[in-house]
């Protein structure tokens, strides 16, 4: 089970991957390249990954999703490269008996994705130029110190 692909993402293959006679509530969360970032036009962007790291870290993720929510199934699928504006970058599926936990569940596992997942995302601005969005240090692969001005650094991500 792949959590981190360069293929373009198809949510519908995880709701059949996640299909479960249990459940009364599914939520798909679907992530997409926005033409813009902090007042600068966006063309497109790439993301980058430390695969090993973020395939672990992501099926942990799914994991302490379930755990933490008492839902059935949670299913989490990122996108690396080059994508267009409107493109998914990111695919998240959740199951449960009762909506407000699969709600819950999903608006939580993104919000930690973005906190723990070593993913980096590098905007090309339609003027040409191109940067790292800042994003959070991984204080666990290292000593935690973060220079939040370089926008090419390794410890920002985002997603």
């Amino acid at each position: 089970m792949e959590h981190i692909t360069d293929q373009v993402l198809d949510p519908e293959v995880l709701k059949r991957e996640t299909e479960n006679p249990t459940c009364g509530a599914l939520v798909v969360f679907e992530g997409t390249v926005r033409n813009h970032h902090r007042g600068r036009q966006v063309q497109r962007m790439e993301y980058t990954a430390y695969k090993p790291l973020a395939e672990r870290v992501l099926q942990e993720l799914e994991e302490e999703t379930k755990q933490r929510f008492g839902v059935v199934e949670c299913r989490i699928v990122h996108r690396i490269g080059e994508l267009a504006i409107g493109e998914a970058s990111v695919v998240i599926v959740v199951r449960s008996a009762h909506r407000g936990d699969a709600f819950d569940a999903a608006e939580w596992a993104i919000d930690t994705l973005k906190q723990r997942v070593p993913i980096w995302k590098n905007d090309f601005y339609t003027d040409g130029t191109r940067a790292y969005q800042d994003g959070v240090p991984l204080s666990a692969c290292g000593s935690g110190e973060h220079d939040s001005t370089a926008s090419d650094s390794a410890s920002s991500r985002g997603s």
